[in-house]
């Protein structure tokens, strides 16, 4: 199954998805490999031409699908809350990056702000999912999408200090 995977992946079509209630955790190790596909497919998509805006969306969809995908099978444990927040966390992460694939390729601006709520409730759900369980919150890093604040505010005083008058 994990080859089928892999090759999906390699050639952008869906794994065979087996139809049963088992559910078996991705190895560890598989999390940074699909990270690593990710960027290389984003940074691969960026460098397009616009008239491929459509695949590149797709492609990146089709990918955080299947990351999703691959962390919601998850082994049981024997305890139904921590197996649904597992579950829950990579559900809420898909939508995450499905949303950040719409803010970076569409055009609607009512979409727009959907996304954008869509990032920040799914974000507060898993935090509140993680603490519900007992599980650490993961470190606060700036979102990729936002500018860096020290450095808005040193190029607000630049601009203040250009825009005064003499």
């Amino acid at each position: 199954m994990r080859e089928a995977i892999a090759t999906a992946i390699e050639h952008g079509s869906r794994p065979p998805m087996k139809r049963h209630r088992c559910f078996v955790r991705a190895p560890r190790f598989t999390q940074p490999l699909i990270g690593l596909v990710l960027l290389s497919t984003a940074l691969t998509l960026r460098a397009s031409a616009p008239q491929n805006r459509e695949a590149a969306y797709l492609s990146e969809v089709h990918a955080a699908m299947m990351t999703m995908h691959i962390g919601m099978a998850v082994q049981p444990t024997g305890d139904v809350d921590s197996d649904f927040v597992a579950m829950m966390i990579p559900h809420h992460q898909g939508a995450i990056d499905m949303a950040r694939a719409e803010l970076r390729y569409g055009h609607n601006e009512k979409l727009a702000r959907i996304a954008q709520e869509i990032i920040v409730t799914q974000l507060q759900e898993i935090t509140a999912m993680r603490l519900s369980v007992g599980e650490p919150l993961a470190s606060s890093i700036a979102s990729p999408d936002q500018p860096d604040p020290r450095t808005v505010h040193v190029k607000s005083q630049q601009m203040i200090h250009t825009y005064q008058e003499p």
